[in-house]
């Protein structure tokens, strides 16, 4: 369970610092207002804007879905997996 914990963490930590540098930078159009980090991205004007903004998006679903497998999804299917041995056994 520690691996899991560990794995989920890594996760979160790292895909959530990405997200908020790239978001930090395309998303928050100043720092007057609390829309930040939250707010439409500009239109890009070159590849690299592109890049960054499709960085964003990638990196908080990375996140979301890194650390929800992680710390929900294995461990209720190993818990799954557990209670139907031992419903096989039991019968």
């Amino acid at each position: 369970m520690a691996d899991e914990f560990i794995k989920g963490l890594a996760f979160f930590t790292v895909g959530g610092l990405a997200w908020m540098t790239f978001a930090g930078w395309y998303q928050t159009p100043t720092f007057d207002t609390t829309r930040q980090l939250i707010a439409e991205p500009p239109e890009p004007n070159n590849f690299f804007d592109v890049l960054g903004i499709l960085g964003a998006e990638v990196f908080l679903w990375v996140t979301l879905l890194g650390t929800l497998t992680f710390w929900v999804g294995i461990p209720a299917a190993r818990e799954l997996r557990r209670t139907l041995e031992e419903r096989e056994s039991t019968n």
